[in-house]
């Protein structure tokens, strides 16, 4: 059964499921036609609750987008295998943390890493250490952590991926 085209956000540590951003990209996803929903992951601050919070809801979608930020971009990239996205977006991904610098498993091939050079909170090297060995398409930004003057680069880049997922 197909449930359609599914875009499932995840927000970063500091931030909700509704922030700027997110309210940003959910529109040009609707716009295109894609189901969007951004869970609340709040009520824990721990990068594998988060995770495993995501996994339980198991977001699904013909095809499926996952698209997180900072440390909602270490939960997409986890989630990656039980889910099996079409593609992944992630934005300044908080990756490769000590405790929580396991190797994400089974990204898929459509994965797409936007990291601002001037990103005082997760090293620009992680997303090089990333995107690498996994071919993604890589944008490195004149921004900080929160990506706010690149948000019509964002708004591009996802509407890009979004053709590309559900051509």
């Amino acid at each position: 059964m197909s449930t359609g085209k599914c875009i499932c956000f995840a927000h970063g540590k500091e931030s909700g499921p509704w922030g700027s951003k997110i309210r940003y990209l959910a529109e040009i996803a609707r716009r295109e036609g894609w189901r969007v929903l951004s869970p609340d992951f709040r009520a824990s601050r721990d990068f594998n609750e988060r995770l495993d919070q995501l996994v339980r809801l198991a977001p699904a979608g013909d095809p499926l987008l996952l698209c997180g930020s900072s440390m909602g971009g270490y939960v997409c990239a986890h989630a990656c295998g039980p889910l099996r996205p079409a593609g992944l977006f992630l934005m300044a991904p908080a990756l490769y943390y000590p405790g929580y610098d396991r190797e994400p498993a089974d990204c898929p091939t459509d994965t797409v890493v936007v990291h601002g050079w001037q990103d005082d909170v997760v090293p620009v090297e992680t997303a090089l250490r990333f995107a690498r060995p996994r071919g993604a398409r890589l944008h490195l930004v004149p921004d900080g952590h929160r990506l706010t003057s690149t948000l019509p680069l964002l708004g591009q880049l996802l509407r890009a991926q979004l053709r590309r997922c559900a051509a």
